[in-house]
């Protein structure tokens, strides 16, 4: 995809509706338009995040005057699960209580803020747990498809968990033989269940790319859901940056299913101020 094709879209999907008129109209996957909101979502919520937080106590007294966590969010453009952390955070509630009323809601037992937590994870479909928990689907799903490739070539391979306990920084697949991609031999692939614009290619260079190069060698990196191929990006010398065309043709792409109505169990209770998106 081109820089100024994503960059549109990016703009173009400030709301989950967006999600759908552009698939219908323009033909777009829709599990593509969500991985690229939610990119706009976490980068927006972190930019802002303490901006937002330092009206917490505003906040809360508009929730105990009557307004739902999920109006207040919309006032300040905020997803309304963070809203309401912030929200109760000012009435006592520690973030492990929170989670755990999200994760059990009918054991709440006021009846208003039963209700209001259940809007307040309906409409953020980032930031929810089980926007959460699919997010995490996601990048197991790419990892299943990267593990299921190797074994089809026959290529023999260390896991991400097995490196665990000899290194701080453990690619998806460390290969017990190199293979010849772009005219280097490649260690080690990456597996990323998002797409590669130039931020999200350039927070993982500094994370886990050029980490990887130092310990491993020469190695690639997969955006299942395609990147950017038209800018000049600063990676490591012997990094090599694919889609799922390498892998299959065509691609079979990821079962998009309304995330509203989604049900899937949370991988994790307690969230930190940005989004976990699992790769």
């Amino acid at each position: 995809m081109k820089l100024k094709e994503y960059r549109e879209l990016y703009d173009h999907l400030a709301t989950p509706e967006d999600i759908d008129f552009l698939a219908e109209n323009f033909g777009y996957d829709k599990e593509l338009l969500l991985v690229i909101y939610t990119q706009r979502v976490v980068r927006d919520t972190t930019k802002r995040f303490y901006r937002v937080k330092d009206q917490a106590k505003k906040m809360a007294w508009e929730w105990q005057h009557g307004k739902s966590f999920a109006d207040i969010a919309r006032a300040f453009d905020f997803p309304p699960i963070l809203t309401a952390l912030m929200i109760l955070e000012q009435r006592k509630v520690n973030r492990k209580q929170f989670w755990k009323m999200l994760s059990d809601l009918d054991r709440v037992q006021d009846r208003r803020l039963r209700k209001e937590l259940g809007e307040a994870a309906k409409t953020d479909i980032v930031y929810s747990q089980e926007g959460t928990a699919r997010q995490y689907a996601r990048g197991r799903w790419g990892e299943a498809k990267l593990a299921t490739w190797l074994k089809g070539k026959g290529l023999e391979y260390r896991t991400e968990k097995d490196l665990r306990a000899e290194y701080d920084k453990t690619p998806d697949a460390l290969l017990h033989k190199p293979i010849d991609v772009d005219a280097s031999k490649k260690y080690w692939i990456e597996s990323k269940a998002t797409f590669g614009d130039p931020v999200e290619i350039k927070r993982h260079i500094k994370k886990q790319l050029e980490p990887y190069t130092e310990l491993f060698g020469d190695g690639m990196v997969v955006y299942w859901f395609g990147f950017v191929d038209d800018v000049e990006l600063p990676l490591p010398e012997g990094v090599s940056v694919v889609d799922a065309n390498f892998f299959e043709s065509p691609p079979v792409p990821y079962e998009y299913v309304p995330v509203t109505n989604e049900k899937v169990p949370a991988q994790s209770a307690e969230r930190g101020t940005e989004v976990d998106l699992a790769e």
